[in-house]
């Protein structure tokens, strides 16, 4: 059996701009009234449940309605299968009174005769029950696999938009669950899903490059490291190189001393002296001869060379160590690992070949010492990487390359980044897609054997049913609610017609029609498609412009055929009508419980207040005073003197509905008071003795803001707001000088209403 819970949520549906069935309200139970004043909702209300029962959505807003354990939203209605019928203003034009003419649709119930084919029916009608359960079975399978796959998209799409996320354009600062479907359905119809896959060192670069920010460009090196086979040749060959001379023994064996006399030998050559320089003794002339004997032209030529090797290698040296790189921090975040690699290896070349370098000058120094005789040194070349610098360079070059293609390098990582998240939930994905799609074919399936075994059905009960019976028993419905029977109705082809007096009826009043709309729904709750043990009955409204007597005859119709519904929802705004339901309801076995949600019968009154965007309507519990007492009266006196109290700063919201209620109050009170004073309000007035000027002020108030039984739009009027509480204290005022004990049991009232209010 299918039950409305509650309305969860209605945005924008008429004056129900943003309600939310609240906390601390019960939920409905199987019998519910709800009472409103006219504009309130209600025709809101039952036009929503009429959509529920016509399986259509919504034409305006948004709503969810709470069936069984169930959200429903107004898209999904045209899945609901919710047993539902509404009477409301929509069902009477639609299906009693169309606009544009037709027969009233006919009643099916079985006939007597065809006991076989009712037999097959039922046989027909218990497959067809099997198959519904595996049709909302195969339904609750599809709707979870969808919602599964739906979150599963969400979720990966919301990880893939949180990490590749930036400022600026980026596609992936609004990625969505649809784009994450349409990727993973590409990369799985492609099949490529582990083409996609990275590893951990590249997924972190890519990271690196998603993150970076534009750089400069950096220079290249402008670096050869030197050709040390080819020193090692000269050296060597320096080395074994002898200076043959008249050499002097004592400079021959130190060095230190040849080097000193020879740097002394080219300066008195300079100077042209043949004194001593050091002691300014004079220099004998065998002693110069044989000091340029030792230090002969081959001596100084080969000295030269020396010197021009020791020069050449301590510039390279220099040049080694003077070489300046480009700092890591200049390069993309990403290159500097590769760079950090080439910018080592670069400086292990340099360092080795410095040291070769440095070995070198320290040997042909000695070497220029010991020019008589061969060196003997075990050197050898350093093993250096001659491409170290080239490789360093094709790391700026990558760099420099990365700045002219900044936005698409960045573009790229975070596809490449895209993708491997996408691939590692591919096959997720996959088989969540597969069985979203099995458990759509298998619903399929479902609905094709219920659209046979519902063609069967329908084809089989076209035979041996009827709609003449409940046609003669709506005639006998008419009789008794009429206490005539002149209107009838006819089985004509597939429908009924209506007939006054055997001919086709022209004109009916608003009463009649009233009657024939609301006895054919009842008639209709009988309908073989209905199964009203089971199902939801809503009445809105029904007995609408209905005389006394009528409503009471309307009651009874509607107490007897509704009172085995699964659920039954009653609105209305006539208080004489609520008062029978609500007797009804309070004398239903169950009732008296002390839980109330134990209870089988539920209350809720409507209320509006103003806002800004217009005024919006609430669903709340009935007021105790409604549910307490047998007239408006004594709720009616309670919201006027706690009104009566309120500040001039009160808000349009509190005032609004003030001047209707106040004119109700009014009219209730004199009706007792005078009830042999006919006429108008201010007919009855004026038989009252009272101050004449708030006699008038009252007036004026309730003629200028009330409107009639139904509460309007307010006037935007700043008076209302500065005259409601001095002109409410003029009515209650009235009302006490008029009949001061009857007036101080109501104050009586209001403060137990109060205390009892506070309690809770």
């Amino acid at each position: 059996m299918s039950r409305i819970k509650r309305l969860c949520r209605m945005t924008a549906c008429g004056i129900f701009r943003d309600f939310e069935w609240p906390k601390d309200l019960p939920e409905f139970g199987r019998y519910n009234l709800i009472y409103g004043w006219n504009g309130t909702g209600k025709t809101t209300l039952s036009r929503i449940l009429r959509c529920l029962e016509q399986r259509r959505a919504p034409s305006s807003g948004q709503v969810t309605v709470a069936v069984d354990e169930r959200d429903t939203p107004g898209d999904e209605f045209p899945n609901a299968m919710v047993p539902v019928r509404v009477f409301n203003r929509d069902f009477i034009n639609e299906s009693v009174f169309p606009v544009t003419g037709g027969n009233l649709p006919r009643i099916f119930v079985l006939g007597a005769e065809s006991v076989e084919k009712q037999k097959e029916l039922e046989r027909l009608k218990g497959e067809r029950d099997t198959a519904q359960s595996r049709l909302d079975s195969a339904s609750s399978t599809k709707h979870k696999a969808e919602r599964d796959l739906d979150q599963f998209c969400i979720d990966h799409a919301r990880v893939i938009k949180e990490t590749l996320r930036s400022p600026g354009q980026n596609p992936y600062n609004n990625y969505d669950k649809t784009d994450f479907k349409r990727d993973a359905e590409e990369m799985a119809e492609a099949g490529d899903g582990s083409a996609h896959r990275l590893s951990h060192a590249e997924r972190e670069k890519l990271l690196t490059q998603h993150r970076a920010v534009p750089k400069a460009k950096v220079q290249e090196v402008r670096y050869a490291l030197p050709n040390t086979a080819d020193i090692l040749s000269r050296l060597s060959q320096l080395l074994a190189t002898t200076v043959v001379s008249a050499a002097i023994e004592a400079l021959k064996s130190d060095s230190a001393l040849a080097e000193w006399t020879r740097q002394g030998l080219q300066l008195h050559r300079e100077r042209s002296t043949e004194r001593c320089l050091f002691c300014e003794q004079p220099l004998p002339k065998e002693r110069l001869a044989a000091l340029e004997a030792h230090f002969s032209t081959q001596y100084g030529q080969f000295i030269q060379r020396l010197d021009g090797l020791i020069s050449e290698l301590q510039a390279l040296s220099k040049a080694a160590a003077e070489l300046r790189l480009p700092n890591r921090a200049e390069l993309y975040d990403d290159l500097a690992a590769e760079y950090q690699d080439a910018e080592e290896g670069l400086r292990q070349a340099l360092n080795a070949v410095r040291s070769f370098l440095d070995e070198s000058i320290h040997v042909l120094k000695e070497k220029k010492g010991r020019a008589f005789e061969r060196v003997e040194r075990n050197l050898s070349a350093p093993p250096v990487d001659t491409e170290v610098v080239e490789k360093l360079n094709a790391v700026i070059r990558k760099h420099n390359q990365a700045c002219d293609e900044f936005q698409k390098r960045v573009e790229d990582a975070r596809k490449k980044l895209a993708d491997n998240m996408i691939a590692e939930s591919l096959a997720d994905f996959i088989s969540k897609k597969a069985d979203a799609q099995k458990a759509q074919e298998e619903l399929q399936a479902a609905q094709t054997e219920v659209s046979r075994l519902d063609n069967e059905i329908k084809c089989l009960e076209m035979e041996i049913v009827e709609h003449r019976r409940p046609a003669e028993e709506l005639n006998e419905d008419l009789r008794k609610y009429l206490g005539h029977d002149e209107l009838r109705l006819e089985v004509k082809e597939t429908g009924y017609i209506i007939t006054r007096g055997g001919e086709p009826a022209q004109t009916l009043s608003e009463g009649e029609m009233t009657a024939i709309a609301l006895l054919y729904f009842l008639k209709s709750l009988q309908d073989r498609q209905f199964d009203l043990a089971n199902g939801v009955v809503v009445l809105d409204d029904p007995v609408s412009s209905l005389d006394a007597n009528a409503l009471y005859l309307a009651f009874g119709f509607i107490r007897e055929r509704t009172k085995d519904a699964g659920q039954l929802i009653i609105l209305t705004h006539n208080f004489t009508f609520f008062r029978q339901v609500r007797n009804w309801f309070h004398h239903l076995k169950g009732q008296r419980r002390r839980d109330p949600n134990q209870r089988p019968a539920r209350f809720y009154m409507l209320d509006c207040s103003s806002s800004p965007n217009g005024r919006r309507a609430t669903i709340q519990q009935l007021d105790p005073l409604l549910e307490q007492y047998d007239s408006e009266y004594q709720y009616l006196f309670v919201r006027v003197y706690r009104a009566s109290t309120e500040t001039a700063s009160a808000s349009l919201e509190q005032n609004y509905e003030v001047p209707n209620m106040a004119r109700r109050l009014l009219e209730a009170f004199l009706a007792f008071r005078q009830p042999h004073v006919s006429g108008e309000l201010w007919q009855k007035l004026q038989a009252v003795s009272f101050d004449e000027a708030k006699k008038q002020r009252i007036l004026r108030f309730l003629h200028t803001h009330s409107h009639s039984s139904a509460v309007g739009e307010p006037e935007h009027d700043p008076s209302l707001l500065a005259e409601s509480s001095a002109v409410l204290k003029d009515l209650l005022e009235f009302i006490e000088t008029q009949d001061k004990a009857h007036f101080d049991a109501m104050v009586q009232l209001v403060m137990k209403q109060t205390a009892e209010e506070n309690d809770e």
